[in-house]
Parts: structure tokens; sequence; C-alpha cells
């Protein structure tokens, strides 16, 4: 297994290539791997209570809508219950179904004061191939990660 600050570095670098406004942007094994090695890591999945129960969930991650299904209608509380429910200390990765509402949740926890926030690439259902199928290229489930219905 590789040093998690190795990793994290890895993440940062990444963030500063893509000029984005987090910590660091990390692939779904090294989210993992926080995870795993990281007591005070925490993983917020941004996506709507629909997908999780539809689609499946990541067994000890914290939900906090980014929008509310039907009409995925913003959460003006999602700052509020961030705050609430998460350590400003603590290692924070965003996740949602491909990256972009999790990009935009962890745009949110660092201007919030939160440094250590990660948005974590792929999603839990990664990008759609040219059938509109997900799950097939990348992302969580695509890469055999824990989760279940």
């Amino acid at each position: 297994m590789e040093d998690v600050k190795e990793l994290l570095k890895r993440a940062q670098k990444r963030a500063e290539e893509k000029s984005l406004p987090y910590a660091g942007a990390l692939t779904p094994f090294e989210a993992y791997d926080v995870l795993k090695n990281v007591p005070q890591a925490v993983l917020i999945d941004v996506r709507t209570s629909a997908e999780l129960a539809l689609v499946g969930r990541v067994p000890n991650a914290t939900n906090i809508e980014w929008a509310f299904y039907p009409g995925m209608v913003a959460n003006e509380d999602f700052p509020k219950q961030l705050e609430a429910g998460v350590a400003k200390g603590a290692v924070v990765i965003f996740m949602c179904r491909t990256g972009g509402r999790s990009h935009n949740a962890a745009s949110v926890a660092k201007q919030l004061g939160f440094a250590e926030a990660y948005n974590m690439l792929e999603g839990f259902e990664g990008e759609p191939n040219a059938e509109k199928q997900r799950t097939l290229i990348n992302g969580w489930r695509h890469a055999g990660l824990p989760w279940h219905h």
C-alpha cells in the first residue's frame, strides 16, 4: 500500500494542475485508501436519497444531499448540515454519481473553512458509455470497492 501522505500529495497536485479550489482530487481507489488509513477521514455522499436507495451506497458514508429528487432542487441547508455533522479539521472526501456535484460540494466546504476537502473523481457510478450505461468504465462500483443496496 502506498503511503497516504504521498497519495494526498498527488491528489493536491491534481488540484493545483486543474486550478481546483479545494485541497485535492482523489480516484476511487485513493479515496478508499484514505478512508481505511486516516482515522478522521469522512466520506460525504452528496447524492439524493433516491439514488442511494435505487443505485446503492457506500458503507459508513454520510449522506448530505446536494439537491433533492425530484427536480434536483438545491439543498439550501447543505452548508449548515455539513458544518453540524463534520469537524472542520477532518479529511473530507465528497462523492456523487460522476464527480460534478461533489466538485461543487468540495468547493463550498473549502469556502466554509474545511482545509482538507477533496473531491472523488469518477463518482459512485462513473462515466456513461456510448449506450449511456454507467459502472462499466470507471467509478467506485466499477473499481469493485465496497457498496450495497
